[in-house]
């Protein structure tokens, strides 16, 4: 399989500074997602910008201290820089502290029939208004927008992508103003004409997006 698992994780966060090295039952937030990841058996490497992670993940992390506006462009990045070099990414978030080997591989699969992908799965009701909680409006296995603010319809997308390494060498520079305002890297792709396709999975965990987030991951896993 010619394709890599990238982590990008940045030591400053506006909702939630030092997350990656949150601990959960012990275990640093980055640490637990790149563990899933690599037992998957599918390549693993951590990119990030700060030399505390580095030494939780080792010589499976690049540090790159460019000031890059998001994720998919440090793996953009890494790909161009040579850190690493395959035919497909599939770029896990660093917040998906419940990430499954079946997610991934939905990801990874619907590159197949397109040069960029991520997954969904449904909504709970609890977090149609939560801004927190990406929604996705969507035309069968294909995206059509992405927001926060959306309340009431649309499926929850969850923080994984794929793409081509000749889509992420290709990702757009240009930020429009829907980007902006939602804080949302997946919309440039959108804006500039390209298609994502979107692969339904079941997920039941938590996204570890701010110190509430912390707390009821804590909350559910003592149970």
């Amino acid at each position: 399989m010619n394709a890599a698992i990238l982590i990008p994780a940045r030591w400053g966060s506006t909702r939630f500074d030092g997350k990656p090295l949150a601990e959960l039952n012990g275990v640093p937030l980055i640490k637990r997602v790149f563990d899933i990841c690599k037992s998957t058996e599918i390549d693993t490497y951590v990119l990030t910008d700060d030399q505390r992670i580095y030494n939780v993940i080792g010589p499976n992390c690049f540090i790159d201290k460019h000031p890059y506006e998001n994720g998919t462009e440090r793996c953009q990045g890494a790909h161009k820089k040579g850190f690493v070099d395959y035919k497909y990414y599939i770029n896990v978030q660093g917040d998906m502290a419940d990430v499954t080997e079946e997610i991934i591989s939905a990801a990874y699969v619907t590159l197949k029939n397109c040069d960029v992908s991520t997954v969904y799965t449904t909504m709970p009701k609890e977090k149609q208004n939560d801004p927190n909680t990406v929604k996705m409006v969507r035309a069968n296995n294909r995206a059509l927008w992405f927001g926060r603010g959306m309340t009431g319809y649309g499926d929850w997308h969850l923080g994984i992508y794929g793409y081509s390494a000749e889509a992420l060498e290709k990702y757009p520079k240009i930020v429009s103003q829907e980007e902006e305002i939602e804080k949302l890297e997946q919309i440039r792709w959108l804006k500039n004409g390209w298609q994502i396709g979107c692969n339904s999975v079941q997920y039941k965990g938590i996204e570890i997006n701010t110190p509430e987030d912390l707390e009821e991951w804590h909350n559910k896993n003592s149970q």
